[in-house]
């Protein structure tokens, strides 16, 4: 169950540090047998809600390496929820 725990560990993380995650959209392997993932989170949620707007969904890749620890992430694209998103 590798990839399930890859998914644990970018949530936690995520959960900590950054939002909690939405949804995790793509678990693929990189060249040096650390793993590149996509996550969307909702941004700014209390915000959105205060003002009745839309959620935004923020989108992220994120690196882990071969020990299945986070060692980067950037934010890719925000977007409101009920957009049709894009594949990059």
């Amino acid at each position: 169950m590798k990839i399930k725990e890859i998914m644990n560990n970018v949530a936690e993380f995520f959960n900590e540090h950054v939002a909690p995650v939405h949804k995790i959209t793509s678990v693929e392997t990189t060249e040096d047998e650390g793993w590149k993932l996509t996550v969307e989170v909702i941004e700014e949620k209390e915000y959105m809600k205060k003002y009745a707007k839309d959620e935004m969904l923020g989108t992220y890749e994120v690196l882990l390496d071969k020990d299945k620890e986070v060692t980067s992430f950037k934010r890719q694209d925000v977007r409101y929820r009920s957009a049709i998103g894009q594949e990059m």
